[in-house]
Formats: C-alpha cells, sequence, structure tokens
C-alpha cells in the first residue's frame, strides 16, 4: 500500500501506526504484548536486538538450574505468533542501523535494552586478574555469544561474592552446586567443564547491611541452604537485630521470612561437608589486595546501620577491619545501563531520562517527540521479570495518548518490505523470529541426544551454518 500524500488517522487500517522496539528482553515483549493488545487502534511492530536470538535475561540471565522462570517464554511466544509482529535479530542499534533509520521507517521508538553493564565498586584494586563482574560470570556460563571465551580462575579453594541480591546468589549456587546436578540443563559445555575442575570450596557472601535489609528472596537464600554437600554458614551475632530492623519485620514479609531463616541457620554451626557458604552481613569491602596483578585477599570493614533521613537503614563504617585471603572475587552490587548513540542518557543514574515512558531531553525538560523507554533503562535495575508487564503497560498508554487525533500519510519506508530492504542493502544479516524457531528446534533436539535440556548455539557463525544462511 503506498497513499502517499493521502492522510487517514494514524492507527487505522489504512495507516497502522508502525512501531520499531529496540531490545527483544522481557520488557521490549511486554510492550509488543500491550500494543498488539489494543482494539481499537491497528499497530506493526518490529522488534530488533543486537544479539542473534530473542529473549533476552530469560535466555543468557536466568540461572541454568531454574528453568521453571524459563517457562516465561511460551508467553513470549505466543506474542510473536501475531501476524503484526516481526523480529531482526543480530541487528545492533548504532552499529548496523541509527536512530535516523528508525525514525524514518517509524512512527515511535521503544527502548528496550536493559542495564547491560555493572556498577562499580570504586575501591583499590577492583580491576585486579580474578576479580570478576557476576554479570560477566552468569552470561558466560549460559552462552551469551559476547562472552563465550571469557576465562574464569576457579582454581582456588576460597572465593568471595560481594552483594546479597538474587543475582549474587545465583553465582554462589552455581559454584557450589555438584556439576552433576547441572549436567542435564541448558549450562554451557564449556562452563560446565570449568565447574568440574573448580578447586573452590568455600564461598564467603559479603552482604554490606543486616539481615533484615537482604535483597535477596527466602526461595534463593534457602536453595542454598539445601544444596547437597554444601553448609550455609552465618554467625549469630550477624542475624541480632537493631531496634530499628526488628520494627521492620512487622510489616515486611520477606525481611522477616529471611530473618527467621537466617536465625535457625546460625544456631546449627558449621557442619562438616565438603563445601562451605558463609553469610557474612554488615561487612563491606574496602579493598581489593593484589599479590603480582592478581586477587590475594579482600580487606573488609564492618558496618552499623544508621537511620536516615529518608527513615532508610544504611550501612556506615565502624573502623573494624579485616582481610580475607581469597584468590576470585565476584562483584553483584547492581546493574548500570550504557547510553545509546543520539538518545538522551542520564549517566549517574544509569537510565534513559523520562516521563511515564517518555523520552526527556534533560537539558531542555521538553519531551522527545516519538521516542519512548520501557524496563530497567526506564527506571532502573529494580524488580523481578514480571515487574515489567506493568511498567511497559504504562510506557504504551502514553504513546496511544500522544496519537490521538493525528493523521499521517504512508511514506515509501513505512512500507512493511522497507525495512528488510534497507538492511539487505547495509549488508546486515539479519535473523527473523522463523530462524529462531527453526534453531530452537535444533538445539532441543540436540540436547535430547546428549541428556540435557537443550544445547546452546553460542556463535553466530554456527548459527547461521545450521540455518544454512553463511551468505545471507
Amino acid at each position: 500500500m503506498n497513499n502517499s500524500g493521502t492522510e487517514y488517522p494514524l492507527g487505522s487500517e489504512q495507516r497502522p501506526l508502525r512501531v520499531a522496539v529496540v531490545g527483544a528482553g522481557p520488557s521490549g515483549f511486554y510492550a509488543v504484548d500491550a500494543l498488539l493488545r489494543r482494539k481499537d487502534v491497528l499497530i506493526e511492530v518490529d522488534t530488533f536486538d543486537r544479539l542473534p536470538v530473542p529473549y533476552g535475561l530469560v535466555r543468557f540471565g536466568v540461572a541454568p538450574d531454574h528453568q521453571n522462570i524459563k517457562a516465561i517464554i511460551k508467553g513470549y511466544e505466543r506474542i510473536a505468533a501475531n501476524p503484526r509482529f516481526r523480529f531482526f535479530g543480530n541487528i545492533q542499534f548504532g552499529r548496523d542501523i541509527h536512530l535516523g533509520d528508525l525514525q524514518a521507517h517509524y512512527d515511535q521508538i521503544i527502548y528496550a535494552v536493559g542495564a547491560e553493564t555493572d556498577r562499580r565498586l570504586n575501591i583499590p584494586g577492583e580491576m585486579l586478574s580474578g576479580s570478576y563482574t557476576a554479570t560477566e560470570f552468569v552470561a558466560w556460563y549460559n552462552g551469551h555469544p559476547d562472552y563465550v571465551d571469557s576465562r574464569f580462575d576457579l582454581s582456588h579453594e576460597r572465593a568471595v561474592v560481594v552483594g546479597m541480591g538474587n543475582v549474587a546468589m545465583d553465582v554462589t549456587r552455581i559454584l557450589a552446586k555438584s556439576p552433576d546436578e547441572l549436567a542435564a540443563t541448558d549450562i554451557a559445555d564449556y562452563a560446565l567443564e570449568t565447574l568440574r575442575a573448580s578447586k573452590v570450596r568455600e564461598i564467603v557472601i559479603l552482604g554490606r547491611r543486616g539481615a533484615a535489609q537482604a535483597a535477596f528472596t527466602p526461595k534463593e537464600i534457602k536453595e542454598i541452604g539445601a544444596l547437597e554437600g554444601v553448609d550455609l554458614v552465618v554467625d549469630p551475632a550477624d542475624v541480632a537485630l537493631d531496634d530499628e530492623s526488628e520494627k521492620t519485620l512487622e510489616t515486611d514479609r520477606q525481611a522477616r521470612t529471611n530473618v527467621q531463616y537466617l536465625t535457625e541457620k546460625s544456631q546449627e554451626g558449621p557442619g562438616a561437608s565438603p563445601k562451605n557458604v558463609h553469610l557474612r552481613l554488615l561487612r563491606s569491602p574496602v579493598e581489593i589486595i593484589g599479590e603480582n596483578g592478581y586477587v590475594a585477599g579482600v580487606k573488609i570493614e564492618r558496618n552499623v546501620l544508621v537511620k536516615s533521613e529518608s527513615g532508610e537503614m544504611r550501612p556506615r563504617g565502624s573502623g573494624e577491619f579485616e582481610t580475607i585471603p581469597c584468590g576470585t572475587l565476584f562483584r553483584s552490587v547492581g546493574y548500570h545501563g550504557i547510553p545509546l548513540q543520539g538518545v538522551p542518557f542520564d549517566q549517574a543514574n544509569g537510565v534513559i531520562p523520562n516521563e511515564r515512558g517518555r523520552v526527556v531531553d534533560p537539558d531542555s525538560g521538553e519531551v522527545v517527540r516519538g521516542q519512548y523507554v520501557v524496563g530497567w533503562i526506564k527506571r532502573g535495575p529494580t524488580g523481578l521479570l514480571g515487574t515489567n508487564k506493568g511498567d511497559s503497560g504504562e510506557t504504551v498508554e502514553a504513546m496511544l495518548e500522544d496519537i490521538q487525533g493525528q493523521t499521517a500519510a504512508m511514506r515509501n519506508e513505512q512500507e512493511p518490505d522497507a525495512i528488510e530492504s534497507f538492511l539487505k542493502s547495509k549488508d546486515a544479516p539479519y535473523l527473523t523470529f522463523s530462524d529462531w524457531k527453526e534453531l530452537d528446534l535444533l538445539e532441543i533436539e540436540k540436547g535430547e541426544a546428549m541428556g540435557k535440556i537443550r544445547q546452546k548455539f553460542v556463535h553466530l557463525s554456527d548459527m547461521l551454518e545450521a540455518l544454512d544462511k553463511e551468505g545471507r
């Protein structure tokens, strides 16, 4: 259809609303779902992802022994089955396609790129060899194409994990768990081989606040406590609560459950299992100590909790220090977004500045027309996978408010096949959702033959070869 010059209501059958979504993770799919569910507006959505395959953190962030969480993908598959949805994988914003290109082909753009890097500890020794981010470790054992060549030194008996969130718990559990229990999952082969050779027998988790403020869920910490051949060790002094922390238990069910469980574990004392996980609360790393360029230990400071003006209990150093010898350290203290070329960015908070999902120019304070944001790059790295559903819905409501009463003509660049022609002209080898479904079946078939849930493709070249599209 090309009725150039003739204007129709934007979102009508004669002139569908064309939307580009940058990022095919949970927040992106929830945005697509919210758009396509609308009965009063005709919308066509194309999703672009820099990775060859969809699902973002569900595929590359959720631990391989948490397959029940990955089942959420079935819902995304139903969304992708809509004929008004298309997926273009292996297309990177700022490399293969730019802001101006999207603006030429679409009426509105949604950024759903998440928070792709880690926050820093900002302490001496952070970049020593043997000091790793949790993000790269998680992506590595999940077969993320960017991290298949990463290397992790697990030749030391003690490893330290800094942080008390669920990602820190995942890292700890994967380090402590028997590799035999992971063998049937979709963990990357090279990661399983490294874990089989691991000499790690003790993992120390450092949390800067107390038991009542722990960010991990009861399910996550109880999983560690239930690991076969592993003792979860907690010092009774670390779970003793001050008066203010005691008060939080009255209204915070998660905190109450965590404190109760950790108190019970603290009374058990050390066991005789071959591996130990030591939870050290109210401790902050102040320096990673090196020897010949490699991690040799971490200096920590004991904290006390102080009530801030906002009423939150915050850690403050007590001046009491100790050093924990270790050869490997994982930093898991939160995620941070990275800027997109030509898109406003709040460097301090690692997000795209916005109002209800509408991108805002931080200099003028004005809304940037036609650009929107969802997920962690909108609100910061908070919430669980399901949190993105309401978040994306809010943005979509703002988007549809913005087109009310608008009319537009269909330009040649907005014809459905125009973006495919553009990408081919740029020699950008993209994968469609049909390509992904073919790869999906191949992964499952290969996995079944090996006694696994699936055997992941981890290199683009292998994917293209499997699809017989090397010359695409």
